[in-house]
């Protein structure tokens, strides 16, 4: 069975492949089926625009999809950037990790350390072929936004230098987590547990 992990950053496709390594799956990437089109999101939520990213490459390739959706939310900022996370800095087009880093920085300037709450949450969609949707996962990881950004940079993960867990006294960054604390706290690991219940209940 094929399935469409329509993602076009490198490092979320490597995560759910890797995760999804013990499902017995054809697993195919958007290069891998030649689709080089983009889907414009106009959702209000995460999982309204994951449901438009998987139905539409489901569409386009005649694939079961399974796409995601997410961003950071900063509580002392009513929860921006949120859905506009990668277009934070211009919205006309995807900022940077580098800019979109530096400006977070900049919005938090004022904010003291006890008021820095944060969190970075996504919603998984699977959809048939045909578009309709099997399954949705959600997950979150909650932290701080720290004074300083960590000197380590995960590409295309740029809110992972600047969230800082309390709980283990580390940046969210798998680069920086030891493999139990990757699986313990990693987001979209957990919200893909929940969407291979879907495949198990395929094999029962």
């Amino acid at each position: 069975m094929k399935l469409l992990i329509a993602t076009t950053n490198p490092g979320k496709l490597a995560e759910i492949r890797k995760f999804l390594s013990d499902v017995p799956l054809d697993l195919v990437s958007l290069k891998d089926v030649c689709i080089t089109d983009s889907v414009e999101e106009t959702g209000n939520t995460f999982e309204e625009n994951a449901v438009l990213k998987a139905r539409y490459y489901a569409k386009k390739s005649g694939l079961m999809t399974l796409a995601d959706d997410g961003g950071f939310e900063i509580d002392a900022l009513g929860g921006e950037p949120g859905i506009h996370s990668h277009r934070w800095v211009h919205k006309n087009r995807e900022s940077t990790d580098a800019e979109l880093i530096a400006y977070a920085f900049e919005r938090m300037k004022d904010i003291p350390l006890t008021k820095r709450q944060a969190q970075l949450r996504l919603v998984l969609v699977l959809v048939s072929a045909d578009g309709k949707v099997l399954a949705t996962a959600e997950d979150k990881v909650r932290g701080i936004v720290p004074l300083a950004p960590s000197t380590a940079r995960s590409e295309g993960f740029p809110y992972r230098s600047i969230l800082f867990l309390p709980t283990i006294g580390k940046y969210y960054d798998q680069n920086i987590m030891t493999a139990e604390e990757t699986d313990r706290y990693n987001h979209r690991k957990h919200a893909v547990e929940r969407i291979k219940l879907y495949f198990q209940t395929l094999q029962s």
